[in-house]
């Protein structure tokens, strides 16, 4: 039995470049007052090009509101279509998508938990970690660890914003990590999974969710398996 998908218009309402080829886009729903998900889902947007119908999957950046917004939070890619498009969208253009979907979303209960993210991967985590610090009963005594992985220091998406949530919430650990030679940089070096290793030994009563291309998140899944964590305790979303 197929059902049709309904078909929803997003505006987009605000366009922030985030560093020069990554754009943090904040959307309005035009169909409903609220636009009801869970964080860490994902939309499915669909645009017509070169006669047939592109769908691209983008992760939600934003916990659920109170409202009919939503945001995503892109690379652009060189040669890529659909990227590059909603990268140039101008603030008031439609889009049309469906959704949200996805199963990637925190456990419940909630437990002492890594957030382990590299480049936009860091989208989704960014939009469960402040519905969980925005509510002390989504939170209370428990622990999380924010691991963000780029190369560089500007590619930090969103730094501001996760160094305030680590003042507001001593419970929050924010943990960026550069891959590269930053000059200045006293924050962590390396790769996230040294970091990940730190945290994660001798605790197999936590839970892990990784966002990021495929070979970081296979990486950090079978190092906290190698560690004895259940494969129930980590839960991933990998863009390929």
């Amino acid at each position: 039995m197929s059902h049709e998908r309904p078909i929803l218009t997003a505006r987009l309402v605000r366009s922030v470049p985030l560093s020069g080829e990554t754009k943090h886009l904040e959307f309005a729903v035009e169909e409903v007052p609220r636009f009801d998900f869970t964080a860490g889902q994902f939309v499915s947007m669909r645009e017509p090009h070169d006669g047939r119908e592109m769908t691209r999957a983008y992760s939600i950046a934003s916990p659920p509101r109170a409202d009919n917004t939503f945001d995503l939070c892109l690379n652009r890619v060189l040669d890529g279509f659909f990227s590059n498009f909603l990268c140039d969208l101008a603030e008031g253009a439609r889009i049309r998508f469906h959704g949200p979907h996805g199963y990637f979303a925190l456990k419940s209960p909630v437990r002492d938990s890594l957030f382990i993210g590299t480049g936009t991967g860091i989208a989704p985590l960014r939009g469960m970690l402040q519905w969980l610090l925005a509510d002390e009963s989504r939170h209370l005594g428990r622990e999380f660890w924010l691991i963000f992985g780029v190369r560089y220091e500007g590619d930090l998406y969103y730094n501001d914003e996760f160094l305030q949530l680590a003042r507001e919430h001593p419970t929050f650990h924010y943990l960026p990590t550069l891959s590269r030679e930053n000059p200045g940089w006293t924050g962590g070096r390396g790769y996230v999974q040294e970091h990940v290793r730190r945290l994660a030994q001798g605790r197999s009563d936590m839970d892990a969710y990784i966002c990021g291309l495929k070979d970081m998140v296979l990486a950090n899944r079978d190092l906290l398996k190698g560690l004895g964590w259940d494969k129930k305790s980590i839960l991933y979303e990998r863009f390929d």
